[in-house]
């Protein structure tokens, strides 16, 4: 039985200080949640990380970083490797954010690159898929999935595949208010579990935890996290603030 993942992604925003306060405000409002209910991780930026992880160590929230660069040192400025995340206490990053697409230039090539390096250093992926609403009024969202699920994860192995969780994130919904239906959503994390089923075997696509982000909050985190796919969120502008993060890790409360 897969069990709900809460990651909050808080982009970039906070400092050092601002993020230990919200940390804080986290543990002690979730300190009563346990992983086997559901599992919570923040993702501050880099220069909050070890802050962070000393304000969260002990309790049942994880910490995660929101990139990583697929080495493990070198003459690479600007880049944080995986050695450099686990040292801080990272036990997840997130990998292939619309936003790194988008911004960046990210590919599904850099994307695989990425999973396979957190996997080798032992830090687990969230890998992002999702369309843009061209790529959905045109029709063509589950080939655009369809190639960011496959293309991440070549060359994985289904024994590493428990250590990968999927971000079904919709790029139109992101920082608009806007969100996919539940049923919109569903329909895709279906997909996704059915195309793993086909990639590996049906197993390990139950296996896999497959979240769902864009504009998550409290008022809609119930009905999209009850359908029988979705097994988790991952949250942007939601993360920021403790209670309104608290109300979506316990939306069924």
């Amino acid at each position: 039985m897969r069990n709900k993942f809460i990651a909050g992604n808080w982009k970039m925003y906070r400092d050092v200080e601002e993020s230990t306060q919200l940390a804080e405000a986290i543990k002690n409002i979730l300190k009563d949640v346990g992983p086997s209910e559901v599992e919570v991780a923040v993702c501050p930026p880099f220069t909050s990380l070890c802050a962070v992880n000393s304000v969260i160590k002990g309790s049942n929230i994880k910490l995660g970083a929101q990139n990583i660069y697929p080495k493990q040192e070198g003459a690479f400025t600007g880049e944080i490797s995986p050695l450099m995340l686990r040292s801080c206490g990272c036990a997840y990053v997130i990998i292939g954010h619309s936003e790194r697409r988008q911004y960046f230039g990210e590919t599904n090539e850099s994307v695989n690159e990425k999973v396979k390096a957190a996997i080798e250093y032992g830090i687990n992926p969230i890998m992002c898929v999702g369309e843009t609403l061209e790529e959905r009024e045109k029709g063509v969202t589950n080939d655009v999935v369809k190639a960011h699920v496959e293309g991440g994860l070549k060359g994985i192995p289904k024994e590493k595949l428990q250590h990968v969780t999927i971000a079904y994130e919709p790029v139109w919904a992101i920082g608009t208010g806007k969100t996919a239906t539940p049923e919109q959503a569903q329909d895709v994390h279906a997909f996704i579990r059915k195309l793993l089923g086909a990639l590996y075997d049906d197993a390990a696509a139950q296996i896999v935890r497959i979240q769902y982000g864009g504009s998550v909050k409290p008022d809609n985190a119930k009905e999209l996290l009850n359908k029988p796919d979705i097994d988790g969120a991952l949250v942007g502008g939601a993360s920021l603030k403790a209670d309104s993060f608290e109300a979506i890790v316990r939306f069924n409360k």
